[in-house]
């Protein structure tokens, strides 16, 4: 099943040069970017966001980091976004995070991890309404799409 994910690029991996290696490890995979955009955390926004966690002891060292330099947050659709991203992504405590992953590769800690995607299709709707608007997630034919997909996996969400 077609589906669209949100993945938000943070300010380590900003700071550190990794912006387009991530990007191309999603496009390499297969995945196509439907949104993109660079921008400065609110703390609104932040609160929205990490909703889960605000009332912790530790959120306000996550909303200083989030806000430390600009993130980038794209959008990527493909065949099982969802779950294909957490995997190359791999798990939110980078410690634990096996070589390969995004995480594995770039990553120590559970806050400066590099990189954040959408635990759930449900999740992933409200992630990327939160953050764009409908206008500004494009659609666009990709040319290898024939080649990456079995015909009963090219249907849309």
């Amino acid at each position: 099943m077609i589906e669209q994910t949100l993945i938000l690029i943070k300010p380590d991996a900003i700071n550190r040069g990794l912006l387009g290696e991530i990007v191309h490890r999603f496009e390499r995979k297969g995945l196509k970017i439907v949104a993109m955009k660079m921008m400065h955390l609110k703390d609104s926004l932040l609160e929205e966001h990490y909703a889960h966690i605000k009332d912790k002891p530790f959120f306000p060292g996550v909303k200083k980091f989030m806000q430390a330099s600009p993130t980038v947050i794209m959008v990527v659709e493909g065949f099982e976004a969802v779950e294909i991203a957490r995997l190359m992504c791999g798990p939110t405590k980078a410690s634990q995070a096996p070589a390969g992953t995004i995480r594995g590769d770039y990553a120590l800690s559970v806050q400066s991890n590099v990189v954040h995607a959408s635990d759930s299709k449900e999740t992933a709707r409200q992630e990327i309404k939160r953050f764009f608007k409908k206008e500004e997630v494009l659609e666009y034919d990709k040319i290898d799409f024939e080649l990456l997909l079995a015909p009963d996996e090219k249907r849309k969400r």
